[in-house]
């Protein structure tokens, strides 16, 4: 599974992004799609992920601001971030767990001003 990501910048706080992750395969045969990030110095985490029936699941961080969604016409998995601040800084990474094995994506960097 080959994943592209894309929608990445600078932003200022308060503003909003939307991060989108294309797949190679059909998103429908994908067990579980998500995002995670790393801050600079920092483990990577956790944002949110998606099922295959649409099932969500948020960090704490991100609740009520970040929606993750699933396109699978277009086989792609969206995350809209909203409310930003300058602490979700950090390089955005796309993942996918199907039959077994982790794919991720190459990343895209996403900066909050203060």
């Amino acid at each position: 599974v080959q994943l592209q990501a894309s929608g990445g910048g600078l932003v200022q706080a308060g503003g909003s992004l939307r991060l989108s992750c294309a797949t190679s395969r059909s998103i429908s045969l994908i067990n579980v799609m998500g995002w995670y990030r790393q801050a600079a110095g920092k483990q990577r985490e956790l944002v949110a992920t998606i099922n295959s029936v649409g099932s969500t699941n948020y960090a704490e961080s991100v609740k009520g601001r970040f929606t993750i969604s699933r396109d699978n016409a277009k086989n792609t998995v969206n995350l809209q971030m909203n409310s930003l601040k300058p602490e979700d800084t950090a390089v955005y990474y796309c993942h996918a767990f199907y039959r077994g094995l982790e794919y991720w994506g190459q990343g895209t960097l996403v900066t909050v001003s203060a």
